[in-house]
């Protein structure tokens, strides 16, 4: 199936239904199963490694996408922003009762208010730069996979109110444009002296909140197309499942094991992205 990957979501909208129609009668029905079923199926491994690790759902699944271009990139964000709301709220819900970090208030109201940012510069190189938006999704699916490589050195003492605002609008700013605020957010909740289990929850929740801040965003702003909440709907019961059986599932490898496998596969999606 072949998808036009520098089409402006203003010329989709104006295309109506006659293009849709004749859409429907060019592509086969093999094609569009198969592109359905990869995309569910890129959506249950990158579920799975978010469940295990707290991070990387975003990048994983935008970094498969990019790579195949198997749909196009601004409506497989919007399908990704979905996702990750159902897969913290099924998360959490499993992991109840929920312990979350006081210390994490700040870093959420700064990536809300980053999150416009992120959401204004998507819109504009959508419609007038997606060659450089693809770029720019490579370059940062490889920097944050070598941010999250690296060992952070952990720190005796929590971090300060200023510290978690800076790193929190940096995650807004990724997260409003590629739905993906993990990164910043991973590498510096990491350092912090509190439990793993805190930390991963506090992580899920903080991504929860972000992912519904920037849907409501989009869609008052118009942003968000018909494909991609196709795209989302279809993808739900993929991430119940995999969310499901995973929340409390514990990895037969080591976590830093596990790190560095996820991290150079994300590498390896980011550098064939720039090829």
């Amino acid at each position: 199936m072949t998808w036009t990957s520098g089409e402006s979501w203003s010329n989709r909208s104006t295309s109506g239904a006659t293009e849709a129609a004749r859409s429907k009668q060019r592509i086969p029905v093999s094609s569009v199963l198969y592109t359905h079923g990869c995309f569910a199926f890129f959506v249950a491994i990158a579920v799975c490694v978010q469940n295990l690790t707290g991070f990387a759902f975003a990048l994983i699944l935008l970094g498969l996408v990019g790579l195949t271009d198997l749909v196009p990139l601004p409506d497989a964000v919007s399908a990704v922003t979905v996702l990750i709301i159902v897969n913290a709220v099924v998360f959490l819900y499993r992991r109840r009762p929920v312990r979350l970090e006081p210390a994490m208030k700040p870093t959420i109201v700064a990536s809300l208010l980053g999150a416009v940012l992120g959401i204004g510069i998507l819109a504009f190189l959508a419609a007038h730069a997606f060659s450089v938006l693809k770029a720019l999704l490579g370059l940062c699916i490889v920097g944050c996979a070598i941010l999250l490589w690296r060992s952070a050195k952990p720190l005796a003492l929590a971090s300060g109110c200023v510290y978690f605002t800076i790193v929190g609008a940096l995650s807004g700013v990724l997260g409003g444009i590629f739905s993906a605020a993990g990164p910043p957010l991973v590498y510096a909740v990491y350092r912090q002296p509190w439990p793993v289990d805190v930390i991963r929850e506090s992580l899920i929740f903080c991504f929860g909140v972000g992912a519904a801040f920037r849907l409501l965003v989009m869609i008052l702003s118009g942003l968000v197309s018909a494909q991609a909440m196709w795209l989302a709907l279809e993808a739900i019961p993929v991430v119940f499942l995999v969310t499901f059986l995973t929340a409390n599932l514990s990895v037969p490898i080591s976590k830093n094991t596990l790190k560095h496998i996820v991290c150079v596969l994300l590498i390896c999606a980011g550098v064939g992205m720039l090829l």
